[in-house]
C-alpha cells in the first residue's frame, strides 16, 4: 500500500467537510425529520428515483423535503 501525503491545510479542510457531512446525516435522520428518513429509504429501495441530481431534487421537493 502506498503512503499518501496530504498537507495539514488540505487535511483540515477534508476533516471539516467530513464533519459537516456527519452533521447533515445526523440532522436528516433525527426524529424531527422522519419524512427525510422515509424518503432516503424510498430512494435506497428504488435507486432509479435519483437518476440525476435534478430528478432527485424534484422527487424530494414534491414530497415536502426542503432542498437548500
Amino acid at each position: 500500500m502506498e503512503t499518501l501525503n496530504i498537507s495539514k491545510e488540505k487535511f483540515s479542510k477534508i476533516l471539516e467537510d467530513f464533519e459537516m457531512l456527519i452533521d447533515d446525516v445526523e440532522s436528516a435522520l433525527s426524529k424531527e425529520n422522519l419524512i427525510v428518513r422515509k424518503r432516503i429509504n424510498d430512494i435506497k429501495k428504488n435507486p432509479s428515483i435519483g437518476g440525476s441530481e435534478t430528478d432527485l431534487d424534484l422527487y424530494l421537493k414534491k414530497r415536502s423535503v426542503k432542498i437548500e
